[in-house]
């Protein structure tokens, strides 16, 4: 194909494009197909440009969306933290109950301990004590045995009281 005085023309002899023979390039029907393309090339720059708004609305949407989600993870985040330093006080103040008590209790169990110590010395006392009265229990008759039981039972009585 061959371009000649403004005409394409084959090397056969037959036009190409075209079932008229020759088309001209300054023809009618040149500008009619120049005024289609340059509308074609002006509806898809329009189409181009409603796109690329489309797409950057999308875009601040997403961003948007992402400093909503920011904003709702910093107000989260704020509330776990609250929360955890209420519980770590919490914690702090158990842990020095629990230690406080744990000092009572190991108070209390030398105490315990003390008291069964007493206890058992009061008791071989009177075992002892209680022979030496059936000993005499003949000698001085039930009252003796009386009398000598509460002088053992007062003092472990007062004892226990001073101790609790």
């Amino acid at each position: 194909m061959t371009l000649s005085g403004g005409t394409f023309s084959s090397g056969s002899g037959t036009s190409s494009g075209s079932s008229h023979g020759t088309h001209s390039f300054g023809s009618e029907g040149d500008m009619e197909l120049q005024a289609r393309m340059e509308l074609k090339r002006k509806r898809r720059k329009e189409s181009n440009r409603e796109s690329a708004k489309r797409s950057r609305q999308r875009k601040q949407q997403h961003l948007d969306d992402l400093n909503s989600q920011v904003d709702k993870l910093r107000t989260t985040k704020q509330q776990l933290v609250t929360a955890l330093n209420i519980t770590t006080q919490n914690y702090v103040a158990a842990e020095a109950q629990n230690s406080v008590l744990r000092t009572q209790m190991t108070e209390l169990d030398s105490r315990l301990s003390a008291l069964r110590g007493i206890i058992y010395h009061m008791n071989a006392n009177q075992v002892s004590n209680a022979a030496a009265i059936n000993a005499n229990y003949d000698a001085f008759g039930a009252s003796a045995w009386s009398s000598g039981m509460q002088m053992v039972q007062q003092p472990i009585d007062h004892m226990l009281y001073h101790c609790f």
